[in-house]
């Protein structure tokens, strides 16, 4: 059977052109979004993605109503959110990385998927829902543990809910009346996942981490994201000011599109397939 770039020779073509670029080359990787719609996980701005509302840090630490809708809406998606499967694109670049030909991954997700595909050096840049913490003694709590004591102290809730599930591993809840808040079991502080919301920044640890992958390689490959978020812009121009090539894979237009070296128009399991059956040895 072709593959989705055998049977189309313009983006073979591309596929082709990318893979001769890359290859020789140590490869950082920064992906977004698009990476994980194979897994079932929507992304944010493609085709048929629901329209979102992030909640911003401002609003989460303003006031009791704002944290009880945020906390309903998270744990309803939480369980499904949690349950999805890296795919053939999380897997590609795991076979890529123990071949040697990508140095590490920085991954604008927050679903953990890469380090389930087997991906060792892996920055999340805008964290990870795998992790609640607490705004004020700093304790950290494992999310399948709070999930469990929500379920305790809000018995009606139903975790397995169809409603529509967004990017960031949440539903939009009808109501959110009589939800009792999770707290902190240390200090009784207000909790959250260990994930940056709108408005705050990205630790500055984290982000050194993500640009020593990138400063450590000869080529950037950007796959699945838009690049609407300032981080990623970040990236490619520290990349773009090295004269690195910058390889693009992404459906629909992205912000860096002008800046790359080859731009892929196409979902991104296939292509990194492609590369790793060309630059990962064999599996």
């Amino acid at each position: 059977m072709a593959t989705a770039t055998e049977s189309d020779p313009q983006l073979e073509a591309r596929v082709a052109e990318a893979i001769d670029l890359l290859a020789g080359r140590r490869v950082a990787v920064l992906t977004g979004a698009g990476v994980s719609t194979d897994s079932g996980i929507p992304d944010y701005r493609g085709q048929g993605a629901p329209v979102r509302r992030p909640m911003t840090f401002d609003q989460f630490l303003a006031d009791d109503s704002s944290r009880r809708r945020y906390w309903v809406g998270s744990h309803l998606g939480w369980k499904r959110f949690a349950a999805a499967e890296p795919n053939a694109g999380h897997e590609a670049l795991a076979r890529l990385e123990h071949s040697g030909a990508v140095t590490g991954v920085v991954t604008q997700n927050v679903d953990g998927l890469h380090l389930r595909a087997g991906s060792s050096r892996v920055v999340e840049l805008h964290g990870t829902m795998r992790r609640v913490i607490c705004l004020h003694c700093g304790q950290v709590f494992d999310r399948r543990d709070l999930a469990e004591r929500i379920e305790t102290d809000n018995p009606w809730i139903v975790a397995d809910s169809d409603l529509p599930l967004g990017p960031d591993g949440d539903v939009a809840p009808a109501t959110a009346d009589g939800f009792r808040i999770p707290t902190c079991s240390v200090c009784e502080g207000a909790l959250k996942p260990d994930v940056v919301f709108f408005g705050e920044y990205i630790p500055a640890e984290r982000f050194r981490e993500a640009e020593q992958i990138v400063r450590g390689s000869d080529a950037l490959v950007i796959a699945g994201s838009s690049l609407v978020v300032n981080s990623g812009i970040r990236f490619l121009d520290r990349a773009r000011r090295r004269r690195l090539p910058i390889v693009i894979v992404n459906r629909g237009d992205t912000r860096g599109d002008a800046r790359a070296t080859v731009k892929i128009d196409a979902g991104t399991t296939e292509v990194l397939r492609a590369f790793a059956d060309a630059l990962g040895g064999p599996e």
